[in-house]
Order: C-alpha cells, then structure tokens, then sequence
C-alpha cells in the first residue's frame, strides 16, 4: 500500500456510483480514510461498507450539494470520523440533453444549482474547514471536457462544467498562500449512468435513433480507440490528492484517451 495517502481524510462527493464510486475506491486502496457523500444515502453506505469490508476506512454520508447546511453536515462528519479534512473532490453532478433553444429556465437553474452552486458551496465550506485546521489542503473538482469546449445539445451542462473550471482557478488564486491548492479533472465519454442519461436524452429528443448511438458517435474519434471506464480517472485523482502535485493548482486535467487537444 502507497504511504502517499494514508492518513488522509478525504471526501467524495457523488460517490455512491460512477466516477466517484471508482475514485473513492482507489483512493481508499492508496490508504486514505474517506467518507463516502451522496445525495443517495443507502448506495452512500454501500460503497463505504464495501470498502471497510476490504479493510479500509470509510463512513458514509448522505447530501444535497445544492444546501449549505447538508454541505456542512458532509464536512463535520468526515471531520468527527477522521479527526481533520485533507482533500475533497467535488463529484457530484447531473447532466441533461436538450437542444438549445428548448432549454428552459427551469432546466437551465437544475444543472447550474447541482454543477455551479453545489460545486461552489462545497468548496467554500471545505476551505473554510481548510483554513480553520491552518495546514493547507486540497480541492479537486470534477469538470469535464465540455468544460474546455462548449457541445449542442448539452449547452447548458457545458456552461456548468466551464463554471466549475473558474471557481477552480479562482479559488486557486485565492487561497495558493494558503497552500491550498485547487485543480479539477475532465473527463471525456465515460461508461456511467450519467452517459445512459445522456444517450437516452438524444432519444427522446429525435437526434438519435436507438441506444448507445450518440455515446458511439462521440466516442468515435477517440485516439486510444476506446471510451473512458471509470477507473480511468482513478490515477490522476490519487496523484491530486497526495503530495506528488504539490506544486500544481488552478489546472483543469483533460482525461479523455485524446478527443480534446488543446
């Protein structure tokens, strides 16, 4: 087991499936003590007594990005359980398909709150956590390739995903002299139910014909020849979270096996 991580508290958000249930994984086997936060508090508490099963730490906590209070709630737990917080990746989000001109204001405030608000919330009650304990920490946000460049019909996805970006550079700026350093990952087209989500909306929207044809069409051009699996993600969080990136914020990763090069 890597020394790297262990000692660590760290928290993931949206970790009860996915990407967050693959890097909270990881995380763990490196030594970390996690704790396991998802609006869904029974698949929450499944994944962490997974982990514990296996012989790592881990508790679970349930929450809505979107309220400071629950925000709090997730941080004071991981905090009683693991005595400090260390790390927190801000994970959770949602994603909808819509054509650009049927997005409504009501679709519009549903991803923003999730993806920009809840991002936003989590980061602000992490630092303070963060500066409060006086050793510096880590914020690691899940953003995405549609952070980098803007898609039809998942316009406003896209601009909460660009939303995530900025709080990450801005709160580096921020608090570097606080050593806390702020980075995100994007991801590319990752096998999740999110994606499930997404095909389906092509669907139902007449821009698809059948399942999996708009996760196929992205993933087309993939230059490692294959769409991301989770566990994809799982080395480049493990290296944000420990000391080897140190010396690295306000950086947004592209892990996507080469759709965007920038």
């Amino acid at each position: 087991m890597s020394e790297k991580l262990n000692g660590r508290s760290i928290i993931v958000t949206g970790a009860g499936r996915g990407i967050g249930e693959a890097m909270a994984r990881g995380l763990a086997a490196k030594g970390a003590s996690l704790t396991i936060a998802d609006i869904d508090g029974g698949a929450a508490e499944k994944v962490a007594a997974s982990i514990r099963d296996t012989g790592g730490k881990a508790i679970a906590a349930t929450v809505d990005v979107t309220k400071r209070e629950s925000a709090r709630n997730m941080i004071g737990a991981a905090v009683a359980a693991h005595g400090k917080l260390d790390v927190i990746f801000n994970n959770a989000g949602i994603a909808q398909t819509k054509p650009f001109l049927s997005i409504t204001d009501e679709d519009w405030r549903r991803v923003m709150d999730v993806n920009g608000l809840g991002v936003l919330i989590c980061m602000q009650e992490a630092i303070r956590q963060m500066l409060t304990q006086g050793h510096g920490g880590k914020v690691i946000n899940t953003a995405s390739i549609a952070g980098r460049q803007g898609y039809e019909p998942l316009a406003h996805y896209s601009a909460s995903k660009f939303a995530a970006v900025a709080l990450t550079q801005a709160a580096a700026r921020a608090f570097g002299k606080d050593k806390i350093n702020v980075n995100a990952i994007c991801p590319g087209v990752v096998a999740t139910d999110m994606w499930k989500t997404i095909d389906k909306g092509f669907v139902e929207e007449g821009l698809t014909q059948r399942d999996n044809q708009a996760f196929e069409a992205f993933s087309a051009d993939i230059l490692l020849g294959r769409p991301s699996r989770s566990d994809d993600l799982v080395g480049v969080a493990c290296f944000l979270a420990s000391s080897a990136s140190d010396y690295m914020t306000g950086q947004s990763l592209i892990v996507d096996g080469g759709m965007v090069l920038l």
